[in-house]
């Protein structure tokens, strides 16, 4: 098979699941409106799939921030950080990145997935092991491709399996990398941070937790999962990203290990790669700062979250274990989660639809992502255009 042959096959999978003429995967947003409402077509739809956990991309603050560095520092910096693209910006949100989780140090990534290759990459080679979750993001297994090292999974938050491999691999333990997440992406449900604590110190390894989904959410002051448990002093390393709670895009990474700041002279993402731009720097600096003050945004979310879980499990629906900013319904096949799609789409409703192998165990998923700026009238509204689908799809 040629390689245009390959790719003629991957349109022929791509077609038997979804019907013609149907554009789900990356449709254009023609208007945005706000950080919750924009124009498809002809149609005013109400954004439910965008990550914009705190709802800061029209934060005046962050606009306003954004602005100024465009016109004192231009569009961007046509150079990687090892180059000419570390501009006072960058450290001085490495400072507050590495302040904010009162952590040693930090580094800052064009993208939250160059945060995971370049970080994972850099602590694990060849001859060493990285155990990761079943459920982890792409970046994630990509970064562990890159590395060269073991790659083991264990399966989705199961404790007893994560310390069976551990206990194989013996005096290998102690050069394993454990990966986990504070909220997974897919079904919102969060990593049991305490056992796989218990369990890294017991077999001497090193832990790595992306926070990209609990920044912003969890905790008193966002910091994620490692606020919320207590725990971020047994945290070895901390990923996360800015194109979620913090509104814009690029990545990081955070540890009160020295060693960190050595990966940036081995990790081939870092170096090649060129920096963020000044006004993506700026914004979300200023986000970070929203972020950090911003209880009132987490208490708001989060009666949003509860709201919808709850409307969502009166009707029936099949959800994710726990109520979270994610919040996916689970379908037992392609065609009934395209259906929902559509129905909620032609109610005004714009979610994310994740067919496999993308969606855990071979299910399909219309995946809901909840915001804080979402009012109580737009979660009515979404409560009631999930009951009016869930009758016509009945019938």
């Amino acid at each position: 098979m040629s390689l245009l042959d390959k790719l003629d096959a991957v349109a022929a999978a791509r077609k038997a699941l979804l019907p013609e003429g149907v554009e789900v995967f990356g449709m254009p947003i023609d208007e945005i409106y706000s950080s919750t409402e924009a124009k498809i077509g002809d149609h005013r739809i109400l954004f439910l799939g965008t990550n914009n956990y705190l709802g800061l991309t029209f934060a005046p603050e962050c606009k306003q921030a954004a602005h100024e560095a465009i016109e004192s520092e231009g569009t961007g910096t046509t150079g990687s950080r090892m180059a000419n693209g570390s501009y006072i910006g960058h450290r001085a949100l490495e400072h507050e990145l590495a302040d904010f989780y009162h952590c040693h140090s930090c580094i800052v990534f064009t993208t939250g997935y160059q945060a995971n290759l370049a970080t994972i990459s850099g602590l694990a080679g060849p001859g060493d092991v990285v155990l990761i979750d079943g459920d982890s993001h792409a970046s994630i297994y990509d970064g562990c491709r890159l590395s060269g090292a073991e790659i083991i999974r264990f399966r989705h938050n199961d404790m007893a399996d994560l310390d069976k491999r551990l206990r194989r691999l013996g005096e290998r333990s102690r050069s394993t990398l454990i990966i986990a997440e504070g909220i997974y992406s897919m079904l919102g449900d969060k990593a049991p941070l305490a056992e796989i604590v218990e369990l890294k110190n017991a077999h001497n390894s090193i832990l790595l937790l992306d926070e990209a989904h609990s920044l912003g959410v969890l905790g008193h002051t966002g910091q994620g999962l490692v606020e919320e448990t207590g725990l971020i002093d047994e945290v070895d390393f901390i990923t996360g990203t800015f194109s979620k709670s913090l509104g814009g895009i690029g990545g990081y990474c955070v540890s009160n290990h020295p060693q960190l700041d050595q990966l940036r002279y081995i990790s081939r993402p870092y170096i090649f790669t060129a920096s963020p731009t000044p006004a993506t720097i700026a914004s979300t600096r200023a986000a970070l700062k929203l972020l950090r003050d911003g209880t009132q945004l987490r208490s708001q979310l989060w009666d949003n979250v509860h709201q919808l879980y709850s409307d969502l499990q009166q009707l029936g629906y099949r959800l994710g274990p726990e109520p979270s900013p994610v919040i996916a319904t689970i379908l037992d096949s392609p065609q009934q989660a395209l259906a929902l799609w559509k129905g909620l789409l032609e109610n005004g409703i714009y979610v994310n639809l994740i067919l496999p192998p993308a969606a855990p165990e071979g299910s399909s998923l219309v995946r809901c992502s909840v915001s804080a700026v979402h009012t109580r009238e737009q979660m009515n509204f979404v409560g009631q255009a999930f009951a009016k689908v869930r009758e016509v799809l009945s019938k």
